[in-house]
């Protein structure tokens, strides 16, 4: 048994999944690997990265204080897919954990296709959210689970996440496409769940921000609640915007609007850093750079910079691949 998750990268629409908004991730040539036998009624599992052996019957209820504590991403899959038979596997990852590629994700992903494999992928990434809500108590979106669950080679994946749409789209191969880390973060202890409830209180005044104008946030007495409003609405446009730019070759427009689309993370979200601002701006300065970004959740983690091919960046240049499965 053999099953394979790749990470992901968003190159554009991020904290807009969790109000049914548009995002552009597309799954990355990382992977995590499961490998071991089927067994008959426990699962027991080990890691290459993390310390500690997971292990209880098929059937067990969760709990949130097993140990090792990395153990809750696996019996929280266990507890959604509804297992007919346990595993004995190893885990192995090249996803970097914290760096906001989407490990957590990849990780479930991986697990569940080794525990059921007759689970459609829009069902099981509905599935895997909830087992990522469950093992970390944070109220994330659907983006990640969606877009591993659903990836194509060589394309990105355009969510619409109210409808849970997947609209496939070619990556073109004259650019690069660079992933920097920049500082290990964690969504569990950060203000990830403030946002989200912000951006709950900012739907109770004017609506749904999916369908919200600009000009109903700016009505927003409220400064910090109407500046998370107005982030999901700009964003949302940006993500049409940046599709339309990259499939038609405008390249810069496309930079440009990942580069308005950290500064609305970092001045209107805030949830950047004043050290991934810095890097940012510097790295969009650089002569073949189109534009840079911060990716995933926030708080930390990576950049990711669309470029001219050739372009000396540190970090790692990323393909487009295929969505999670059993390889065996």
């Amino acid at each position: 048994m053999r099953t394979v998750a790749p990470g992901r990268v968003n190159l554009i629409g991020d904290h807009t999944d969790y109000t049914g908004g548009l995002v552009f991730p597309m799954a990355i040539d990382r992977w995590t690997i499961c490998e071991g036998e089927i067994t008959d009624d426990h699962i027991t599992m080990t890691s290459d990265d993390l310390e500690g052996v997971v292990q209880f019957p098929v059937g067990a209820p969760f709990t949130a204080d097993m140990q090792p504590s990395w153990g809750r991403y696996i019996a929280a899959v266990a507890s959604l897919v509804n297992p007919q038979h346990g595993v004995t596997a190893h885990l192995t990852t090249t996803i970097p954990v914290g760096a906001g590629l989407s490990s957590s994700a990849a990780l479930e992903l991986a697990v569940a296709y080794a525990l059921t494999d007759d689970i459609e992928p829009t069902a099981l990434a509905l599935l895997m959210q909830q087992a990522e809500q469950r093992a970390t108590g944070v109220p994330t979106g659907i983006m990640d689970q969606l877009c591993i669950a659903s990836a194509r080679q060589g394309m990105g994946t355009l969510i619409d996440c109210r409808s849970l749409d997947v609209q496939h789209v070619e990556i073109p191969t004259d650019v690069d496409i660079v992933v920097q880390f920049i500082a290990h973060r964690t969504l569990e202890g950060s203000e990830y769940a403030d946002r989200v409830r912000e951006c709950a209180q900012a739907e109770e005044l004017i609506g749904p921000l999916r369908d919200a104008a600009l000009s109903s946030v700016m009505s927003i007495e409220d400064d910090t609640i109407k500046r998370r409003a107005r982030h999901v609405v700009t964003e949302n446009q940006r993500v049409v915007d940046f599709t339309r730019a990259l499939t038609s070759g405008d390249y810069s427009g496309a930079g440009a609007l990942m580069h308005e689309s950290h500064r609305s993370l970092s001045a209107d979200f805030a949830v950047s850093t004043q050290q991934m601002d810095d890097v940012v701006e510097s790295i969009c300065a650089i002569p073949g750079v189109y534009g840079s970004r911060m990716t995933g959740g926030g708080f930390g983690g990576c950049i990711v910079t669309l470029c001219q091919p050739g372009t000396v960046l540190e970090g790692w240049k990323v393909k487009p691949v295929s969505a999670a499965h059993r390889a065996d």
